[in-house]
């Protein structure tokens, strides 16, 4: 039953009275000591469940939350997540904050021992930190204890493992987002795989400086665009940018409509003193038609500042797209599926990565730390 090299919870052999430490993704959005979003609890809930269906005598989660740095704090307490674990999933127990000790995001060997102590198997269902060498990521298995991959951290390896290795074709991918500099490996990486890469978001004006355009005050990394030159002359027709933008005057700022600044769209030169803040609608049309012919589809990244209404039509515009499109459709986690979430679209994807960083990680890389000690786990 493993996937691609990975043991799954069927391969942990008999867990009828064993005690079972789980590393889930519990780092949810709390306001004042409330959840507001449990969907990262909710997606657990199959790995739990089954676990205590095949008997465990003991099902322990763990998980991170925040940034405590290495010591307990009380803003950080996964009180009110254990209270909404308690009512969800009676019977399985929390463990408090692993990073309340410094030794989980140290991968100390000691720490890991006094985690593991008095378990027997060991599943690892936390997609979303399974690209950090972190003790509760990679400590258990290198302890003997027989080690699986939960539901969930199963099928973000099939699906995204198998849009890297076996895609549909035509396999399209969209990058957004605001640095080349952070998603320069996996441009190069769908470079290799993807029939057309299309890029939006910040990331396009570094791009247009490449190609010789005014960006005016648009953000623009400057040591990158000799990388993006070499891109657009490896890439040629199949690296697609916006032909059209949509841009806020000068006295303009984000998510203050009341400042002033105009906006209004502009082509792929830009007037000084202009900001681009999200592809305009001719890019958006451009955009949707090459997504609506894929038999498959790779997304992470927003086209804009879509937090903002002024700035939101080109996510949506994409959003909708993938979500229409006949293929196989993957939303990468991060500020994207908080973009279809927020459009109401998630329902019509057909999967939506818990893991943006890892996501992304796993396509530039083809594995991650969590996914390696996994495989050699003594019942791989």
């Amino acid at each position: 039953m493993a996937v691609f090299g990975v043991p799954t919870l069927e391969d942990l052999g008999p867990v009828a009275g064993k005690n079972v430490l789980v590393r889930v993704d519990f780092n949810v959005p709390l306001k004042d000591g409330v959840i507001t979003d449990d969907l990262r609890i909710r997606a657990a809930l199959p790995t739990l469940q089954w676990l205590q269906q095949q008997g465990a005598a003991r099902v322990v989660a763990c998980s991170h939350l925040g940034r405590p740095k290495g010591k307990p704090d009380a803003a950080y307490s996964m009180d009110p997540v254990r209270a909404h674990l308690a009512a969800v999933a009676p019977g399985v127990e929390l463990l408090e904050n692993l990073r309340f000790d410094a030794g989980e995001e140290g991968n100390d060997p000691g720490f890991v021992d006094r985690l593991v102590e008095g378990f027997d198997l060991y599943v690892n269902d936390a997609f979303g930190a399974s690209h950090r060498a972190h003790a509760s990521i990679v400590g258990p298995p290198a302890r003997g204890l027989p080690s699986a991959a939960g539901r969930l951290l199963a099928r973000e390896i099939e699906v995204l493992l198998g849009v890297r290795e076996h895609p549909d074709r035509p396999f399209v991918a969209i990058l957004g987002g605001s640095k080349v500099s952070d998603k320069l490996g996996v441009i190069e990486a769908l470079l290799d795989v993807c029939d057309t890469l299309i890029i939006g978001g910040a990331m396009c004006f570094t791009f247009f400086r490449a190609m010789g355009r005014s960006t005016g005050s648009s953000l623009v990394e400057p040591d990158q665009i000799d990388v993006c030159k070499a891109l657009l002359a490896k890439a040629g027709d199949r690296l697609v940018l916006p032909e059209d933008i949509t841009a806020m005057g000068p006295g303009g700022k984000l998510f203050d409509p009341a400042a002033g600044g105009e906006v209004r769209q502009t082509g792929r030169a830009l007037p000084e003193g202009w900001m681009g803040c999200d592809i305009g609608p001719g890019a958006a049309a451009a955009f949707g038609d090459i997504i609506g012919e894929a038999r498959m589809v790779l997304w992470n990244g927003p086209m804009g500042a879509f937090e903002d209404d002024r700035f939101a039509a080109g996510t949506r515009s994409v959003a909708e797209a993938v979500a229409s499109c006949r293929g196989f459709t993957v939303v990468g986690g991060g500020d994207s599926a908080a973009a279809v979430a927020q459009f109401g679209l998630d329902d019509r994807i057909d999967h939506v990565s818990t893991g943006g960083g890892a996501s992304l990680e796993l396509i530039e890389q083809g594995d991650l730390p969590g996914l390696e000690a996994l495989r050699v786990a003594v019942n791989a």
